[in-house]
């Protein structure tokens, strides 16, 4: 899937070199490394109609898959991991995790619908919670990672949510047809053959 990763990904070319050099140079891990755009959940078998309830169950009946796509160094903690506050249970977490590169718990939540403002606000009291009562000594601050069936690209820059703690992704339920991956594809393999020649 790496060739399909880079020929989806929407960051610049410039940057994803630039993050490369720095894991080649210094070994170290960022989010930006960790999390994908898009993520492909053709695995989970999800027909045209299904509700958020569906997709937690298909992710958790195939969990070993869903892990595999998120990548490597993340464990499952949880599924609905209730949040109490003021002695009320307040909301749950859809998916929780621990990435171990990262060192830090990760706060998944699930969105059938494309992104929306309140959906930061709604993570933030996630991260804040669980920074509060499950971060344990030694780990970082918590983050967050809001799957949706699309992104509003210009509300992410205006919420600055590619330089904090959370990070929006969209889903895909289905590959792009061929036609469009192999046309990404080779644009992909251009890059590299690029990369190459300056070395």
């Amino acid at each position: 899937m790496l060739f399909e990763r880079t020929a989806l990904s929407k960051k610049p070319e410039e940057l994803i070199r630039q993050e490369l050099a720095l894991l080649q140079s210094e070994g170290s891990v960022t989010p930006d490394l960790v999390f994908r755009d898009p993520y492909i959940l053709s695995f989970l078998g999800l027909k045209d109609t299904y509700s958020e309830s569906d997709l937690e169950s298909a992710i958790l009946n195939q969990l070993q898959q869903f892990i595999i796509e998120l990548g490597t160094d993340f464990a499952f903690i949880a599924r609905q991991k209730r949040i109490t506050i003021d002695k009320e249970d307040h909301s749950r977490i859809d998916l929780l995790f621990f990435h171990r590169g990262l060192r830090r718990l990760v706060a998944i939540d699930l969105k059938l619908d494309r992104f929306k403002a309140a959906y930061k606000g709604q993570m933030e009291l996630y991260l804040k919670w669980l920074n509060k009562y499950e971060r344990k000594t030694g780990e970082e601050t918590p983050i967050g990672l809001i799957l949706c069936s699309q992104k509003q690209q210009e509300q992410i820059e205006l919420l600055e949510l590619n330089k904090g703690q959370i990070r929006v992704s969209e889903y895909l339920t289905q590959l792009p047809p061929k036609e469009i991956l192999a046309e990404k594809l080779h644009r992909a393999i251009e890059i590299a053959r690029e990369n190459e020649t300056k070395k």
